[in-house]
């Protein structure tokens, strides 16, 4: 098999998600990702910003934020505080790129090709996102081995930080069905792009990922605690430091999880199998 090619398990022609067995569409998804893995193979640098992302974060706004919020001198504060921010923040970037990745296949054909085959039309996305999980997966990984080396400590425990990864990736995983959807509604790579930015700064920006809401002015503390980053940064946070509020966060950010899945994913599916 080649990073062009995928051969698709024998089934009846024109079976859809609903005629499709659970084996068989794992079998369909584990084909699918296995090809997107050896386009990234073929293409060493499509990691680039998995690998160069985390380490350009941390050191930016440890260095350069972190001394204007928590003072001079006060390093191992900003790096405690902005780690798991950070973290939080790798899957809403990982999850844009998978948007533009739709795009770019349907200009190039690639996914008429796949709509012709007899293969579930939700695996052709689910083999996207498994992909990109295992990128964000890569990206927090570097990030959190950028932290040690900084002196992060992880006060809350092994499972506490393997709870705050997971978490991360659920959330991360739910974004990309929001870019996906993005990715087949608009017409070019650059126009997912430049929609993304417009709904990524904000969040990013007016979150608890950067600096604690207490800091802000009125109303944008009040767009912060309703934030969905901010639940999610605030979660990792009391997860990975061992203090704070753990199960309010946790169960806001699993429930936005939810319902942002169920909303979007059907969205696009649908859209996939119209889409000319």
């Amino acid at each position: 098999m080649t990073a062009a090619t995928v051969t698709a398990p024998a089934v009846k022609p024109g079976a859809d998600d609903g005629r499709i067995g659970l084996r068989a569409n794992l079998r369909h998804i584990g084909a699918l990702a296995r090809r997107n893995a050896l386009q990234i193979k073929q293409d060493p640098q499509s990691m680039m910003d998995v690998l160069l992302a985390p380490v350009i974060f941390i050191l930016l706004f440890v260095y350069v934020f972190g001394g204007a919020i928590f003072g001079k001198g006060h390093q191992d504060l900003s790096v405690q505080y902005m780690v798991p921010g950070i973290m939080a923040m790798m899957g809403m970037n990982i999850a844009m790129a998978v948007g533009s990745g739709v795009n770019e296949d349907f200009r190039k054909g690639v996914m008429d090709r796949f709509r012709t085959m007899p293969i579930a039309r939700s695996s052709v996305l689910i083999a996207k996102i498994v992909v990109e999980i295992g990128r964000m997966l890569i990206a927090t990984a570097i990030l959190l081995g950028m932290g040690f080396v900084l002196g992060l400590e992880i006060k809350g425990g092994v499972l506490a930080l393997l709870g705050a990864v997971a978490l991360a990736t659920a959330f991360g995983a739910a974004l990309m069905w929001i870019f996906i959807l993005l990715g087949l509604s608009v017409q070019t790579p650059q126009a997912v792009q430049g929609m993304a930015m417009l709904v990524l700064m904000p969040l990013q920006f007016g979150s608890s990922i950067f600096a604690p809401p207490a800091s802000m002015p009125g109303w944008l503390e009040g767009f912060t605690k309703v934030n969905p980053l901010s639940n999610l940064a605030d979660a990792s946070r009391a997860l990975v430091n061992g203090q704070g509020a753990v199960a309010h966060p946790v169960l806001i950010t699993l429930g936005w999880t939810v319902v942002i899945t169920a909303v979007t994913m059907p969205l696009a599916v649908a859209k996939f199998r119209k889409k000319t």
